[in-house]
């Protein structure tokens, strides 16, 4: 696909009339349609869903314009298949970030837990990680950032038991408490990734 592609106004239009799959709806089942793809990324955590929706249309659209017509799928079948790729090609790109923030994550955490000094950086890059993620901690608020240091205390083994522990103490499911701690995580995330680039 071409990265720079934009639609022209009768690309576009072309693309809200097969949207529309004959009937005119005004836009309205285009409006709908990113409706529908914002919150299947939502659904799949992705940091940017209306980002990745909008790349979603934005494919299809180009796809419509080089073949001239696409009738094998229907449109809505069709922005779903094309939303799965977008969405592999976006667990591509965060994987290396992903890790290194994983690996960043968690003897920070335990660093600013227990005010402890922890391993020294191996590297710039690991040390600019690290304040940035110092930095980004003192930005969530005290609720989340104790819940947060909470959740990743301890090692492995023992990391279980604490979190059932703290799901028991805040009234919830394990399950509930998993997804609270990695929508935390996500604004972590998006704060470092911000932190990181303006170095």
């Amino acid at each position: 696909m071409k990265r720079d592609w934009a639609p022209t106004q009768d690309s576009f239009r072309h693309f809200l009339h097969w949207l529309d799959e004959g009937v005119d709806s005004g836009g309205e089942r285009y409006l709908e349609m990113r409706r529908r793809l914002v919150r299947y990324f939502d659904r799949k955590n992705c940091l940017s869903p209306d980002e990745l929706a909008d790349e979603t249309l934005s494919r299809v659209a180009q796809k419509l314009e080089d073949k001239g017509s696409i009738t094998e799928l229907s449109p809505a079948h069709y922005c779903y298949v094309v939303a799965r790729f977008v969405f592999l090609e976006y667990l591509r790109g965060n994987q290396h970030f992903q890790s290194s923030f994983e690996e960043a994550a968690h003897p920070v955490l335990q660093v600013s837990l227990s005010g402890s000094p922890g391993t020294d950086p191996e590297s710039p890059d690991q040390e600019k990680l690290h304040e940035c993620l110092e930095h980004c901690l003192c930005q969530l608020s005290d609720k989340d950032r104790g819940l947060i240091l909470e959740y990743y205390q301890g090692e492995q083994r023992a990391r279980t038991e604490r979190r059932s522990e703290l799901a028991a103490r805040l009234g919830l499911s394990m399950n509930a408490l998993s997804i609270r701690a990695c929508r935390i995580r996500d604004k972590l995330e998006v704060c470092v990734r911000k932190c990181c680039r303006e170095a």
